[in-house]
């Protein structure tokens, strides 16, 4: 059994969400501070996080980077804040999802799912194959989901591994924004999650690219996507 944990702070929100959650089978933790949420998640036994950004003692963002430091476990930031800033920085800071309040409670538990799922394929129940990437300096071990630039390891979250693999074993071929959040999130493209995307192309691109400004591999084409250049 999934466990998940909630760290929010109004009782309400919180209560439902770990009602419909309990309902469809997971076990559910909460925690009402942000201090006390992130004490929590580094203790461990936790299969994703559900973190909201207003938090007393410690908000979401730095709860998110600082759990995201230890671990790549899914986390979901459930928040209103609906500007576009505070996407990109709760993306750039690791999260995996941005949902806004007020929100479905069907929409949240399937993305609960479709991350538990990915994740779970990603660190190594699934069907990968048991081998390595060569390609100009960038070597990337399935099996262990390690990459290297030039024989040097550089470390990449859960997301970030899975749009370079996805990106790398489908080269020279240009996706939209809307095509890469489908298969790496798992589900349809709605909005602003094209910010999604963006902040971590850029990610990629300061891990991978000698000079990000001017990437050899990651590609834009304007507007229609990314290409992946060999």
């Amino acid at each position: 059994m999934k466990r998940i944990l909630i760290i929010e702070d109004d009782p309400v929100i919180a209560e439902v969400q770990k009602d419909y959650l309990l309902a469809h089978g997971f076990e559910v933790d909460r925690a009402e501070r942000g201090d006390l949420g992130l004490e929590m998640a580094l203790a461990g036994g936790y299969d994703l996080i559900l973190l909201d950004l207003m938090l007393p003692s410690m908000d979401g963002y730095e709860v998110c980077r600082r759990i995201r430091e230890a671990s790549n476990i899914p986390i979901l930031i459930v928040s209103a804040k609906k500007e576009e800033i505070d996407k990109i920085r709760g993306f750039g800071l690791g999260a995996d999802d941005y949902v806004l309040k007020p929100f479905g409670l069907g929409e949240l538990v399937a993305r609960v799912k479709a991350h538990l799922s990915r994740y779970d394929r990603l660190v190594g129940h699934g069907e990968w194959r048991r081998d390595e990437l060569r390609l100009n300096g960038i070597r990337i071990e399935k099996q262990s989901r390690r990459v290297f630039v030039n024989e040097r390891e550089v470390p990449f979250t859960a997301k970030e591994y899975d749009l370079l693999l996805f990106l790398v074993t489908n080269p020279n071929r240009v996706f939209r924004k809307e095509d890469l959040f489908e298969r790496i999130w798992g589900m349809d493209a709605i909005g602003s999650d094209h910010a999604t995307v963006t902040v971590h192309i850029s990610k990629l691109r300061e891990k991978i690219e000698r000079d990000p400004s001017k990437p050899q591999y990651v590609e834009t084409i304007w507007g229609v996507g990314y290409r992946f250049n060999i």
